[in-house]
């Protein structure tokens, strides 16, 4: 999720993050930034605090937290529109594992459970601005009463993205008609490209 008008990332042909393409380019090149190539730790406690409840993880890219609930024992599904985002976490996961990661496009996705929680990592970012009310619309729609929207969100506003950042009253606003915060905390082990603006969130569908 690299601004690829910055210096440091190769010239790529697609600029458009609504495209699988866009991601595709990347992947193929090996360019994420924004992949942490691990577990995070804010990710380990909560899902320790919440095994056996089914997973849904959606812009999965690597996947990495995939296998880790898999092994804890909670049914789980990772998703992404990126073919080469898939290839590349199936390659991660394992044979397996392969078959817990699916191309497919969140804002039309039916997984085959009722996600008790849907981990957030770097998709909401990853959505250009103009995405956001489709986000929070279709995880109202994913998630029945009680269950929870948690995960690592990319705080304050950027000029250019991806990762595209959110004012924390803008977050706010999008996500309190259908989701009650109860959880905010900070992040200690954040990578570079996200340092010093990651917040551990946990929302909870109202009923």
């Amino acid at each position: 999720m690299s601004d690829p008008t910055q210096p440091s990332a190769p010239d790529f042909s697609t600029r458009d993050p609504n495209s699988p393409e866009f991601w595709d380019e990347r992947f193929e090149r090996r360019f994420t930034p924004w992949d942490q190539a691990g577990v995070p730790s804010a990710f380990r406690a909560f899902a320790g605090r919440h095994r056996d409840a089914p997973v849904l993880i959606p812009g999965c890219g690597s996947a990495y937290e995939a296998v880790w609930l898999a092994q804890q024992g909670n049914p789980v599904r990772a998703i992404d529109f990126s073919p080469a985002a898939v290839a590349a976490a199936r390659e991660q996961l394992g044979a397996q594992h392969a078959q817990l990661v699916e191309q497919a496009d969140f804002f039309t996705y039916e997984p085959p459970f009722t996600p008790a929680w849907i981990y957030e990592r770097a998709f909401f970012c990853a959505l250009p601005p103009s995405r956001r009310d489709d986000y929070a619309r279709r995880m109202a729609e994913l998630l029945p009463a009680g269950a929870l929207l948690a995960g690592f969100f990319f705080i304050g506003a950027t000029p250019k993205g991806p990762p595209f950042g959110v004012e924390r009253a803008e977050l706010d606003a999008l996500l309190t008609p259908h989701f009650e915060l109860i959880e905010d905390e900070a992040v200690a082990d954040s990578i570079a490209v996200f340092a010093g603006r990651e917040r551990w969130l946990t929302w909870r569908r109202r009923g």
